[in-house]
């Protein structure tokens, strides 16, 4: 749930007049929003995400394939400690690195590569 109020706090913008489509296997946000009586900091995420015209479809882990992919990624420098600073901004510029060169591979696969281990698998 802070994953996904997070998500939108840093996306406002891009999210705010927009309508979109959450793919989650979180099913118990569909639960908090009929919710009445829920915490106080639950019901504080609750008016945040309303300010969203967004719409939640609950789908298994399996077949949401970016956070699937995301899950089983190996990071090959797990050793090697190397603490990096939170950086809260995520510049547009980071997005139009990402290149399609394979149509088989995902867009997502070769970004969480790149993140995770400063690498890219060609060909997987």
């Amino acid at each position: 749930m802070l994953a996904v109020v997070y998500a939108f706090e840093n996306f406002r913008s891009y999210l705010i007049m927009n309508k979109s489509i959450m793919y989650t296997d979180h099913s118990a946000l569909k639960y908090l929003f009929a919710k009445k009586d829920a915490k106080a900091h639950l019901l504080r995420w609750i008016l945040l995400l309303q300010e969203f015209d967004f719409k939640v479809i609950d789908t298994r882990g399996a077949e949401n394939y970016a956070a699937d992919h995301l899950s089983r990624l190996e990071h090959p420098y797990e050793n090697i400690f190397d603490p990096k600073e939170i950086n809260e901004t995520f510049p547009l510029e980071s997005l139009n690195k990402v290149a399609h060169k394979d149509p088989s591979t995902p867009w997502f696969a070769d970004l969480a590569n790149y993140h995770a281990g400063n690498f890219i698998i060609k060909g997987m």
